[in-house]
């Protein structure tokens, strides 16, 4: 196979289950908070409490569904970045946009073995995209990488620096 053939598998990443309790974990605390003060014997007005747990359990609830439906899909020319709960929407990267990487690890991420990988593109809709909630042993800094070069290589863009 030539390096003009060259395919490369389709790859999803979704963020991991962790990433829910790094995510939604204060909205929880706060919803639990507020359910067992409204449940407390001297609280005497126990309606604001219970409306403002519902209305936080609400909050989180739709952000672990947003996290659940969220998706990052590696083709071999894009990056195509689906997310949305009430209007699904896909915004598209072209790889040979792509012009840095970086990978943080939040102490929270640590703890989880999580990692956020952080892309810098050119494109004018998505200049920053980070990735988040994704195990720390997957390189997908090195997956996109080799399609980065390999569709800059194929298109004939070089990087023109001034050192």
């Amino acid at each position: 196979m030539t390096d003009s053939n060259r395919r490369f598998s389709i790859i999803t990443l979704h963020p991991h289950w962790a990433q829910y309790i790094i995510s939604q974990g204060m909205a929880f605390l706060i919803s639990c908070a507020l359910f067992l003060a409204a449940g407390h014997e001297s609280i005497t007005y126990k309606m604001p409490f219970v409306v403002l747990g519902a209305i936080m359990t609400c909050i989180m609830l739709y952000g672990c569904l947003y996290i659940h439906k969220l998706s990052y899909i590696i083709t071999s020319e894009q990056l195509i970045i689906q997310h949305g709960v009430l209007i699904r929407k896909s915004d598209y990267i072209e790889l040979y946009r792509v012009v840095d990487f970086s990978e943080n690890r939040g102490i929270v991420e640590q703890l989880f073995g999580l990692k956020t990988v952080s892309i810098f593109s050119g494109d004018r809709s998505n200049p920053k995209l980070d990735i988040f909630g994704i195990k720390e042993r997957i390189d997908v800094v090195g997956i996109i990488r080799e399609r980065v070069e390999y569709n800059k290589q194929r298109k004939g863009i070089y990087e023109i620096t001034n050192r």
